[in-house]
């Protein structure tokens, strides 16, 4: 108390100073005057900064809650549109409506079912001859080898290596891996990754007859069982007449920005491992 008393003696002419300069401003921010409308409106600018500095700072705590929710419901209409694609007819009606209405009454014939699972991207490799992206989801989360993994925008590759809390990805920019792909008209070839070039997909000896403007999209079929069909690949950028051959070379722009990734989804199809079985039988016979 002694030493509270002594700051206010010895800082008092400070202090009513401040104090006589706060009631000025209150009176004068009080009357009607050009001076008190112009330090209302200063107070009213300096406390809109202050409420949208607080407003950004919440929204940045939030972004995290953002995607996930945005993510997720990337997944329950992506899952939607499986629902649709991965039947036999649509041609239906009865088809039809048992998916629109979730009618489990009528039989729907499907040949795929996809469980999709968000992950983070946590290491990931674009220089590299065959390049790996590590996620940080394992087989706790119910990743497996073998599955297939997409971005928002286009193909990624597929599971390789899984521990229980991570899994690495072995990407499409991969001289190891062959992507069937298919252009608008059912045409369909392998892609292969130009490895001295990180952002180039080639399709090679595409019929010279074939008629591909730049921008056509290419995307994956449901060849090798490996990937989901009518997933976006890339984009033609430009075409080579073979000389040797007669046949087409077409260029293509990934439609994945492997540079910038940061999320992605792994797909699980549950009649994948029926779907091999059989095939697998019939082979050895």
């Amino acid at each position: 108390m002694r030493n509270f008393i002594f700051i206010i003696r010895r800082f008092f002419n400070l202090i009513l100073f401040a104090v006589l300069e706060i009631i000025c401003f209150i009176l004068i921010a009080h009357s009607h005057t050009l001076q008190g409308d112009d330090i209302v409106s200063s107070a009213n600018a300096v406390a809109g900064i202050a409420y949208k500095k607080q407003t950004d700072l919440f929204y940045y705590i939030s972004l995290g809650k953002m995607n996930d929710s945005l993510l997720s419901e990337n997944v329950r209409l992506r899952k939607l549109i499986d629902n649709y694609k991965t039947v036999d007819t649509l041609k239906d009606s009865a088809v039809h409506l048992a998916l629109v209405n979730n009618d489990t009454t009528v039989h729907v014939v499907k040949y795929a079912d996809y469980i999709y699972r968000t992950a983070r991207v946590i290491n990931n490799s674009v220089d590299g001859v065959n390049n790996y992206i590590t996620i940080n989801r394992g087989t706790s989360d119910g990743i497996a080898r073998g599955m297939s993994v997409i971005s928002g925008t286009g193909l990624v590759g597929r599971v390789e290596y899984v521990s229980a809390h991570f899994a690495s990805i072995l990407s499409i920019l991969s001289i190891k891996q062959q992507v069937s792909a298919k252009l608008k008209d059912g045409t369909f070839k392998s892609t292969v990754w130009d490895n001295e070039k990180p952002d180039i997909f080639m399709m090679k000896d595409m019929p010279a007859e074939i008629k591909v403007r730049k921008g056509d999209s290419v995307f994956t079929t449901s060849f090798g069982n490996t990937f989901p069909p009518d997933v976006l690949i890339g984009t033609v950028t430009r075409g080579e007449l073979n000389k040797k051959n007669g046949k087409q070379q077409l260029f293509l722009k990934p439609a994945t920005n492997f540079r910038s990734l940061e999320y992605v989804y792994v797909l699980e199809n549950v009649m994948r491992v029926e779907q091999k079985q059989l095939e697998d039988s019939a082979v050895k016979k």
